[in-house]
C-alpha cells in the first residue's frame, strides 16, 4: 500500500535519500567510461581468444552496470515503483550484489593460484574456504529475503522505496559482511605473505636492481596463469 504524506517529519528521511541520490552522478561517470572505453574492449577482450577469465571480466563488467541500474531505481527519489516492484528490485539488487562477490571470488582464487605457482594445496585451500562462505552468506541472504517487504511512499512530492525488516535481518546482514570481510582478510595475508617472500629470495640473489626483478616476477606471476 503506498503511503502519501506531506508531514514535515519526514523530511529527514527525505534528505537522507536525496543525499543518497547523488550516486547517480558516480554512476553516469561510469557509463561514461564504459562508452570511451567499449571500442578497445571489444578490440582487447571480444575478439580474442575465449576463456574462464574473459566470461569472468565480462561478468563483472556487465553485472557492475546492472547493480548500479538497480541502485537507481531503488534509492533515486524521482522514480515512482509499486511496492512489489520495490521488493522485487530490491531482492535482485541483493543477489546481483551475491553474484558478483562469487565470480570476483573466483578471480581472486585464480590469481592467488598463480602466484603460488599453481600450488594445489592453496588452491584446495582457497577452494574450501571460499565455498563454505559462499554458502553460508547465500543462505543467510535468502532467509533475508524472507523476511523483508517493500513499500512505496509518496513524501512531499518525492518517491521512496522503503523496505521493512522483520526477525534476525540485521544479525543476518552483520554476519554476511563479517564472512566477506574474513574472505578478504585471507586473501589479503595470502598474497602478502607470498609477495614477502619474493622480496626476501630476490634480496639474497641480487644487490641491485631488486625493483626491475620484482616487477619481472610479478608480471609473470599474475600473467602465468590467465595467459592459458
Amino acid at each position: 500500500m503506498t503511503l502519501v504524506s506531506n508531514d514535515p517529519s519526514w523530511w529527514p528521511n527525505i534528505n537522507a535519500n536525496i543525499n543518497g541520490s547523488y550516486f547517480v552522478a558516480a554512476s553516469a561517470g561510469v557509463m561514461y567510461d564504459w562508452v570511451l572505453t567499449f571500442g578497445q574492449e571489444v578490440e582487447l577482450i571480444w575478439r580474442q581468444r575465449w576463456s574462464l577469465m574473459t566470461f569472468l571480466y565480462l561478468g563483472v563488467r556487465y553485472a557492475g552496470i546492472g547493480y548500479i541500474v538497480m541502485y537507481m531505481l531503488v534509492d533515486v527519489p524521482t522514480i515512482s515503483a509499486t511496492d512489489a516492484v520495490s521488493l522485487v528490485t530490491f531482492d535482485v539488487y541483493n543477489w546481483t550484489n551475491v553474484v558478483l562477490e562469487v565470480m570476483l571470488g573466483v578471480i581472486m582464487i585464480a590469481r592467488l593460484h598463480a602466484m603460488y605457482q599453481r600450488s594445489r594445496k592453496v588452491l584446495i585451500f582457497l577452494v574450501v574456504i571460499f565455498l563454505a562462505i559462499t554458502i553460508a552468506s547465500a543462505v543467510m541472504v535468502a532467509i533475508q529475503m524472507m523476511q523483508t517487504s517493500g513499500e512505496e511512499y509518496i513524501l512531499s512530492g518525492t518517491y521512496q522505496c522503503t523496505i521493512s525488516y522483520v526477525g534476525e535481518v540485521q544479525f543476518l546482514t552483520s554476519m554476511t559482511w563479517v564472512l566477506g570481510t574474513v574472505w578478504e582478510v585471507v586473501a589479503l595475508c595470502l598474497a602478502v605473505w607470498i609477495a614477502l617472500k619474493y622480496f626476501r629470495e630476490l634480496r639474497r640473489r641480487s644487490t641491485s636492481g631488486i625493483m626491475g626483478d620484482c616487477f619481472v616476477v610479478l608480471m609473470q606471476t599474475h600473467v602465468s596463469y590467465f595467459a592459458r
